[in-house]
């Protein structure tokens, strides 16, 4: 806004410093402006920080600086960066109630294992009868947890722990992006999401002026599947041969129909940026509605689970009392 009004770059950037509550942000946009200051171009100073600019904020920025469409470029980015951001909230709203809702099932159930179970079943140990199977499971259950239950937490949480650390291998890493590929629902959300953001990205590069070639390069690296990213590199290598984008992509068999028509029709009509911001919207639209139709069965598949849990629980227990007859004699 303050670029589009006129101002200096680096004057612009002295503004937002001093909005910026953050003393890390003040930091590094007062030293985006003292490089600029000192006669480099805006997009070389924000490559000294590639974890907070990244290479397609950069290459779009550099492209605004060249067209000296600087102010609209930015005013793109800001867009893109908020939709991104809403995006990641909702996602992460709509995960809250179920892993809150796993957690309290598991400590409910350990709970009634460890604690409850054990305080009933005495009742039946002065029976010389064989008490029913599913009962008989239930001891050996609530036992084990008894006796291993905090070995057992310990281990899932140093599982977790080393898994997290294996996860950082690159090989480790490939092994989990390929094991993703091959779940049926979860092979569909990952390409959703991931050829989502490489569209969005990519039709943002376009439009602010970088050529396609360069927009497909620089957008792979917000894939972040290994292997779909694969391929797509492959196919910015096809069309650096001459190859058209829709054909390079068909070929990866990662993107929709949809996406790849769009796509095309950009190509034969010149408004590639435009179809790919649509595509990129459609994509969006359907990654969301899809994250919302998964949560909104998971709760009440949760729900029925935990209540078959609780009925097995009280159905072992009620058994010995429906025979207590049998038992007695």
């Amino acid at each position: 806004t303050l670029i589009g009004a006129g101002q200096p770059i680096e004057s612009a950037y002295n503004s937002v410093s001093q909005q910026t509550t953050k003393d890390v942000g003040k930091r590094v946009l007062l030293s985006v402006r003292t490089k600029v200051l000192e006669g480099y171009p805006l997009s070389e100073a924000l490559r000294d920080y590639p974890r907070i600019f990244d290479s397609m904020y950069c290459a779009s920025v550099h492209a605004g600086e060249q067209s000296g469409l600087l102010d609209i470029v930015m005013e793109r980015l800001a867009d893109y960066m908020e939709a991104r951001q809403d995006l990641q909230r909702k996602t992460g709203l709509a995960l809250v109630y179920p892993i809150l809702l796993s957690v309290v099932a598991f400590a409910l159930v350990t709970g009634l294992l460890t604690f409850v179970v054990p305080q009933i079943v005495q009742v039946f140990e002065g029976f010389d009868q064989e008490l029913p199977i599913l009962t008989q499971w239930l001891i050996q259950l609530s036992e084990f947890f008894k006796q291993y239950g905090v070995y057992l937490i310990v281990g899932v949480v140093l599982a977790w722990l080393v898994l997290s650390q294996l996860i950082k291998l690159p090989w480790m890493a490939m092994l989990r992006d390929r094991l993703l590929l091959k779940l049926p629902m979860i092979r569909f959300l990952v390409k959703l999401a991931n050829t989502a953001r490489y569209t969005r990205t990519m039709s943002i590069l376009v439009s602010s002026g970088v050529t396609a070639l360069d927009s497909m390069r620089i957008s792979t690296e917000v894939i972040s599947n290994q292997p779909l990213k694969n391929s797509v590199i492959k196919a910015a290598d096809k069309v650096r041969e001459g190859e058209h984008i829709s054909v390079a992509l068909t070929q990866t068999t990662y993107f929709s129909p949809l996406v790849l028509q769009l796509i095309a029709n950009g190509e034969s009509s010149g408004k590639l940026g435009d179809m790919l911001e649509r595509s990129a919207k459609a994509e969006e639209t359907e990654f969301a509605s899809v994250t919302a139709l998964f949560v909104g069965l998971f709760e009440p598949a949760m729900i029925l689970f935990m209540g078959m849990v609780v009925m097995v629980i009280v159905l072992a227990i009620l058994l010995p009392i429906f025979d207590m007859n049998d038992l007695v004699q």
